[in-house]
C-alpha cells in the first residue's frame, strides 16, 4: 500500500512538472514572436526614416544649387548690362518726350500760321474775284503768291487771277481749303480729281504736292514719297520742289528711313538755301544726326 501511495505521488509530481514545463515553453514562443514583430516594425520604420533623410538631403542640395545660381545671376555682368540698358532707355524716352512736346508746340504754331495765311489768301482772292474778267487780249494775269509754312503744311499755292480757267482755279482752291481744314481724305479726292480733269494745267505741280501732303496726313507715307518724287522729276522748276523734298524727308522719318531722310534734307538745304523750309529742315537734320 505504501508503495502504491509513493508511486501515485511520483506520477502526480511528473504530471505537474510536465504541465508547467509545457506552459513555460508556450510562453517563451509567444515572447519570441512578439520580439520578432517589434524588430520587424523597427526595421521598417528605420528604412522609411532613411529614405526620408535621403529625400531631404536631395531637396537641400537642389535649394543650395538654386541659391548659388541666383547669386551668380545677381553678381553677374549680364544683369548689370541689362540695368544699364534699361536706364539708357529711360533717358531716351525722356528725351523723346521732350522733343514730342516741342514738336507739338511747333505744330500748333504752324496750324495757327496756316489759318492766318489761308485767311489772308482768301481775302485777297475774293477781292480778285470781284474784279471784271479781263479780255483775251489783256496782259497776262497776275499771281497771288502765298508760300507754304516751314513744316510739312497744307499747300497754299500761287493761283492765277480768275479767267477762262475759273473752274480749274476753283477746284484747286477747294482742295486747298479742305487740306487747311484738315479734311485730308476729301482734300485727297479733290486733288486727284483736279489732276484727272486738268492734267496739262500750269497748276499741276501744286496739285501733285497737295496730293502728296494729303497722303502724308493720312499716314500713307510710302505713297507720299512716290507722289512728291513726281514733283521733283516732272516739275523741277516749280517753287513747290523745296516743300516736296521736305515732305519726303518727313515721310522717310516716319518710315524710320533715317539715312534717306538725312540725305534728302542735306540735298534740300544745298539746293534751296533761301527756302522758307530751310530753318525747319536744318533743325530736323541736326536732330537726326544726334541719333547714334
Amino acid at each position: 500500500m505504501m508503495k502504491k501511495l509513493i508511486l501515485a505521488s511520483v506520477l502526480l509530481s511528473m504530471q505537474w512538472f510536465s504541465m508547467h514545463s509545457h506552459a513555460a515553453l508556450f510562453d517563451d514562443k509567444e515572447a519570441r514572436k512578439k520580439i520578432l514583430e517589434v524588430e520587424a516594425a523597427a526595421t521598417s520604420q528605420h528604412q522609411l526614416t532613411q529614405a526620408e533623410l535621403v529625400a531631404l538631403k536631395k531637396s537641400q542640395q537642389t535649394i543650395e544649387q538654386r541659391i548659388i545660381d541666383i547669386e551668380a545671376i545677381t553678381k553677374g555682368q549680364g544683369l548689370m548690362d541689362m540695368q544699364n540698358q534699361i536706364e539708357a532707355l529711360k533717358q531716351e524716352v525722356a528725351r523723346l518726350k521732350g522733343e514730342l512736346e516741342v514738336a507739338s508746340h511747333n505744330v500748333e504754331a504752324s496750324q495757327q500760321r496756316q489759318k492766318d495765311l489761308y485767311g489772308d489768301a482768301d481775302t485777297r482772292l475774293r477781292k480778285l474775284e470781284a474784279v471784271e474778267v479781263p479780255s483775251a487780249s489783256a496782259a497776262p494775269a497776275t499771281k497771288v503768291s502765298v508760300s507754304s509754312a516751314a513744316t510739312a503744311t497744307p499747300p497754299v499755292v500761287a493761283l492765277p487771277e480768275p479767267s477762262k480757267n475759273t473752274q480749274e482755279y476753283q477746284l484747286l482752291e477747294l482742295a486747298n481749303g479742305l487740306s487747311t481744314e484738315a479734311k485730308h481724305k476729301d482734300a485727297f479726292n479733290a486733288y486727284d480729281r483736279f489732276l484727272k480733269d486738268y492734267p496739262n494745267s500750269a497748276l499741276v505741280a501744286e496739285a501733285i504736292y497737295g496730293l502728296g501732303y494729303s497722303q502724308f496726313a493720312l499716314k500713307n507715307y510710302k505713297s507720299a514719297i512716290i507722289t512728291q518724287q513726281k514733283v521733283l522729276d516732272l516739275h523741277a522748276d516749280s517753287p513747290k520742289v523745296a516743300d516736296a523734298m521736305f515732305n519726303m524727308a518727313n515721310s522717310q522719318i516716319q518710315l524710320s528711313l533715317l539715312v534717306n531722310a538725312k540725305k534728302t534734307l542735306r540735298e534740300l538745304i544745298t539746293k534751296f538755301p533761301n527756302s522758307e523750309v530751310i530753318p525747319a529742315a536744318q533743325k530736323r537734320l541736326k536732330a537726326l544726326e544726334a541719333i547714334k
